[in-house]
């Protein structure tokens, strides 16, 4: 019988969110330090910083493009599964959970062997020189491996904290960080696997991050979980699924697709030099997203309970607090860039002209 339940239909909306966003908040600002400390040890291998950090560059967009699909399942899954939570019918918010997790078993092992048994034609696509290949093919065929840890640890993530525990979600991504913050430089420096190394590490920590996900959703810790009866593909559900995710799906695609066409570009008018310098700034975007990021995952469960429960007063009241904190952060995040932006690209290069 489960022991943990959590009623997001009371209380304060505000304290509602703000519970969960911070929590996630945490969680996602150790996972990006850990991307981040990735980022910092390759830019600043001997000799190969620069020209590693453009082939890191280049995978990006075959990474985002596994992070649209963990979206597009989990964000809609997640959404789904609240609102049937709302209404009091868990066994619907069971069987809806099962079927994520069969969409993600599914197309794990299809991008896997998709971007595999394709990943030269793709990176050059992307925008590698002869020169950034060599290190964007070391990391991308190691890191590929850990598909399907990646969008299931991420993709179920949203489970634990749409059922409101938000904490036991930030545990997810802060023991994974910190398996990856140790295992990088031993695999980087230690073992010298350079590039590899990073990629390595990368796949483990999402190994043992995939480990904690599944032991708590499988488990009677908490009030909905997995039921092997359930993990199954039904049509009906995952048009539901996918119309809900659809949009994070097409804002996260849509910026590999940015990415592509930047990174040939900047390949053409400036060589490996100019895709370093972009990879540097994605970095940079990435930091200063965080805490809108978080604030619309923890009122993504807050939303869609009350919009299961008809409480249509504290949706809108969810919505609206929401896109004031936003855009007031926004503002104060663009003016901090604006004037003083060496302060960001000096952790990712100490090379000046990069700078």
């Amino acid at each position: 019988m489960a022991t943990h339940v959590n009623d997001f239909g009371t209380g304060s909306v505000k304290k509602r969110i703000l519970s969960q966003a911070i929590p996630l908040m945490m969680a996602q600002a150790v996972q990006l330090l850990y991307n981040v400390v990735d980022r910092i040890y390759i830019g600043h291998l001997k000799d190969i910083g620069d020209i590693a950090m453009t082939g890191l560059g280049i995978t990006f967009p075959v990474i985002v493009i596994i992070a649209s699909f963990t979206s597009l399942y989990g964000s809609g899954g997640t959404v789904l599964f609240s609102i049937e939570r709302g209404r009091g019918n868990k066994e619907e918010a069971e069987k809806i959970l099962g079927n994520v997790v069969a969409l993600h078993l599914v197309s794990a092992i299809v991008l896997f062997l998709f971007c595999y048994l394709l990943k030269r034609p793709i990176l050059y696509l992307f925008g590698a020189s002869d020169q950034s290949i060599i290190y964007a093919d070391q990391y991308i065929r190691i890191y590929l491996f850990g598909t399907l840890f990646s969008m299931l640890s991420t993709g179920l993530n949203g489970f634990i904290n749409a059922q409101g525990h938000p904490r036991v979600g930030m545990m997810t991504t802060i023991i994974g960080a910190i398996v990856n913050i140790i295992l990088d430089p031993v695999f980087i420096f230690l073992l010298k696997m350079g590039v590899a190394g990073a990629a390595v590490a990368t796949v483990l920590s999402q190994a043992v991050s995939v480990i904690w996900v599944l032991h708590y959703l499988l488990s009677y810790d908490t009030e909905l979980r997995i039921k092997k009866e359930y993990v199954t593909i039904d049509g009906r559900r995952t048009k539901e699924i996918v119309t809900l995710g659809f949009p994070g799906f097409v804002m996260q695609a849509t910026g590999g697709l940015v990415q592509i066409a930047s990174n040939n570009q900047l390949q053409i008018y400036g060589g490996d030099m100019y895709v370093t310098i972009f990879t540097i700034l994605n970095s940079i975007r990435d930091i200063i997203q965080l805490p809108v990021y978080a604030l619309t995952s923890g009122a993504s469960p807050v939303l869609g309970y009350n919009y299961g429960a008809e409480k249509y007063e504290r949706v809108k009241e969810a919505i609206r607090f929401t896109t004031v904190f936003s855009g007031l952060y926004t503002i104060v995040a663009w003016l901090i860039i604006v004037f003083e932006p060496h302060l960001f690209m000096g952790m990712f290069s100490n090379n000046p002209i990069t700078i």
